[in-house]
């Protein structure tokens, strides 16, 4: 096959958001080798910076949970906030600046509700705060900050997280400083939640499926893999979209029609999936971590430069 028609084929299987997902963004990789993708997969978003909590003031705590277990509890909450804005904190420095440290203040009182029914168990009902959750955080400007970021930008990605409960006089007064990190360092600072990528499924139907067996066919596969249409009077089974099967093989369960279809997939057409915690839109991160992967390689180029001019 020629070169423009082989990237021509490559480029006509390629869909990108396929799932329609708000967190979940899938990538074509047509013509790669597995080494490549093995590398990519692995390494690509662990250099990706995020805003994540770094240190907990704890002025008051009184609930059940220790100081040490809420303050790792408030590390893992994904911080809504733009890391490409800010610089990384010097190693060293106590004192955070309004160019590299986001400061959060949590303060939380747990009381008795006065208009509860008296017959009432409902904690819900009896006590006012009684829940502590990531919507409780508020954003405490540092410098010029409020002026940079409008109002509500800077914030937990979901504000439903439970981060604890407390009974009537417990309390719970702290301050969070938050600090850009990558996921090599630590996982708090990982973008992604989940980063796949599978072969791009190859179906075809090694004779005509008519009648019956068209529809039989279509329950053997996943929804939207298999249609079937009417042809002068008669159900005929056709292949509509390979790559939503799962591989599930049911298919081979089925003495009729285990002979009649070829599964298998492309060798060089990977679809990568990444998932994104909320921080930034999952396709922001893969084309941050195409930049990362990009310098990775100047680098690498530099240090051969420089050992052949030795």
């Amino acid at each position: 096959m020629a070169t423009g028609q082989a990237v021509e084929e490559m480029r006509s299987r390629v869909i990108l958001g396929e799932f329609g997902v708000r967190n979940v963004h899938t990538t074509d990789f047509p013509g790669n080798y597995s080494g490549y993708d093995d590398a990519w997969d692995q390494d690509r978003f662990e250099k990706v910076p995020t805003m994540a909590v770094e240190k907990v003031l704890v002025y008051n705590n009184t609930s059940i949970v220790q100081d040490e277990i809420l303050a790792h509890r408030l590390g893992l909450i994904p911080i809504h906030a733009d890391p490409r804005v800010f610089e990384y904190r010097n190693q060293g420095d106590e004192e955070g600046t309004e160019i590299d440290t986001l400061q959060f203040r949590l303060q939380v009182r747990c009381t008795r509700n006065p208009h509860a029914a008296k017959d009432s168990s409902d904690p819900n009902e009896l006590y006012v705060n009684h829940k502590v959750y990531t919507r409780h955080m508020t954003w405490v400007p540092l410098g010029n900050q409020a002026d940079l970021f409008p109002e509500g930008t800077i914030r937990p990605v979901h504000d439903d997280i439970l981060i604890a409960q407390l009974r009537p006089g417990q309390e719970i007064d702290l301050l969070m400083h938050c600090v850009k990190g990558i996921g090599k360092d630590h996982a708090k600072f990982s973008p992604v939640a989940t980063a796949s990528y599978r072969l791009l499924p190859d179906i075809t139907l090694l004779e005509p499926v008519e009648g019956d067996a068209a529809e039989e066919l279509s329950q053997c596969f996943s929804p939207g893999v298999i249609e079937v249409h009417e042809v002068q009077g008669k159900k005929v089974a056709r292949v509509a979209n390979p790559r939503l099967d799962t591989f599930s093989r049911d298919v081979f369960r089925n003495e009729k029609l285990k002979k009649v279809v070829r599964l298998a997939r492309v060798r060089d057409h990977y679809i990568f999936s990444v998932e994104s915690t909320g921080v930034l839109p999952p396709d922001v991160l893969v084309s941050e971590a195409i930049k990362v992967l990009m310098g990775k390689c100047r680098r690498f180029l530099d240090e051969l430069d420089a050992v052949q001019m030795d």
